[in-house]
C-alpha cells in the first residue's frame, strides 16, 4: 500500500507542475474580461478588437470606477490566475503608490504585462498672461512667489503631481488649486480665475485651436505628435522633466508566463496596426514602444519612485 500511495503521490505532483503548461496550452478558452477604472476605458476598447483578432475569443471591457482604482484592482486581484481577467492600470497607480491612497503594489501585487498607451499633458496658460514661453513663465513666477495659482484635476492626482515636479525643478512657488475634473480646472484657466495648469491633451487641444488658452510646451521628453508643433519642458528650460499619463495591462500574481506572453503579443500587434496607432493619436495617446512583461515592470518601478521621490521631498499629502 505504501508503494501504491507514493506512486499516486507522485503521478499527482507531476500533473500539479504540469497544469500551468497545459492551462497555457488551452488558453484562451472563452472570453476574458478587461477591468478599467477610473478614468476612462477608451484604450481597452480600442486593443479589445486586437485581442480577439490574435486570441480567437471575445473581449468583454467592464468599467469600475470609484476608490481611485482600488475596487478596479481588487477584482482583478482576487480573480484566478489564468488570464481572463485582465486589470487596465493607469498612471495613477504608481501615484497613488507614492501618496499611501493604493494599497496594491501594481508590480508586487500583480503581474503586468504590457504598455499600451501613453499621452502628455499641456502646460497652458490663460491668454492674458504676459508669459509667452517656459522661461518667461518661470521668470514671472520666480518674480511673483506665491501669487501664481495652478489649477489640477483634483488633489493627488497625476496632473497634480506634475505641477509639483515643476515647482520642484524650476524652483518656483506656485499654489495648488484642485478642482473636480479636468474639464472644470482648464474652464478656470480659461475664465482668468487660474493663470496656468498640465492638461491632459484631450481636454487642452479643443480650448488650445479655440484660441481660449496658450499652449508653452508638453511634458513628454521629446515632442510628440499629440500636440504637434509644441516644444517639450526638456528642452526649454527645465532638462529631464518629464510627466505622462499611461495605460497598461496586468494580470492576477501568478499567472503562468506562457498566458502573459500570449498577451503580450496581442498588444504587440495592436501597436503594429497602422490604424490603431492613428485612432490612439485621434484620442489623445501615443502608440507605446513594445515592451515585454519585464520591461514594462521596469517602466512602472521607474514611474513608482519618481513619484515617491517627489511626494517625500516636497512633503505632497493626498487630500
Amino acid at each position: 500500500m505504501t508503494s501504491i500511495f507514493r506512486v499516486a503521490f507522485a503521478a499527482a505532483s507531476l500533473l500539479a507542475l504540469a497544469s500551468p503548461s497545459a492551462q497555457a496550452q488551452d488558453f484562451p478558452n472563452r472570453p476574458i474580461r478587461i477591468i478599467a477604472g477610473p478614468g476612462p476605458d477608451i484604450i481597452a476598447r480600442l486593443f479589445a478588437p486586437k485581442f480577439t483578432e490574435a486570441l480567437g475569443q471575445p473581449i468583454v471591457v467592464e468599467q469600475r470606477p470609484g476608490a481611485g482604482g482600488i475596487i478596479a484592482t481588487q477584482a482583478v486581484v482576487s480573480s484566478p490566475p489564468d488570464g481572463y481577467t485582465v486589470l487596465m492600470p493607469t498612471a495613477s497607480w504608481p501615484v497613488g503608490t507614492a501618496l499611501g491612497t493604493m494599497p496594491f503594489d501594481l508590480s508586487k501585487d500583480l503581474a503586468p504585462f504590457a504598455l499600451a498607451a501613453t499621452a502628455p499633458f499641456v502646460l497652458v496658460v490663460n491668454p492674458g498672461l504676459e508669459a509667452k514661453n517656459l522661461r518667461e513663465l518661470i521668470a514671472l513666477a520666480k518674480a511673483n512667489p506665491g501669487k501664481l495659482n495652478y489649477a489640477s484635476s483634483g488633489q493627488g492626482t497625476t496632473p497634480h503631481l506634475a505641477g509639483e515636479l515643476f515647482k520642484a525643478m524650476a524652483g518656483v512657488d506656485i499654489v495648488h488649486v484642485p478642482y473636480r475634473d479636468a474639464n472644470a480646472a482648464i474652464m478656470a484657466v480659461v475664465s482668468g480665475s487660474v493663470q496656468l495648469m498640465f492638461s491632459v491633451a484631450s481636454v487642452a487641444k479643443a480650448q488650445v485651436a479655440a484660441g481660449k488658452v496658450r499652449s508653452l510646451a508638453v511634458t513628454t521628453l521629446a515632442p510628440t505628435p499629440v500636440v504637434p508643433d509644441t516644444p517639450t519642458l526638456n528642452e526649454t528650460g527645465l532638462p529631464g522633466y518629464e510627466a505622462r499619463a499611461w495605460n497598461g495591462f496586468a494580470l492576477p500574481l501568478g499567472t503562468p508566463a506562457p498566458i502573459l506572453a500570449k498577451l503580450n503579443d496581442a498588444v504587440r500587434r495592436g501597436l503594429d496596426d497602422p490604424a490603431l496607432r492613428e485612432r490612439l493619436l485621434q484620442t489623445g495617446y501615443d502608440a507605446a514602444p513594445p515592451m515585454t512583461p519585464e520591461e514594462f515592470l521596469r517602466f512602472i518601478g521607474d514611474d513608482t519612485r519618481k513619484w515617491v521621490k517627489l511626494v517625500k521631498d516636497a512633503s505632497i499629502a493626498a487630500k
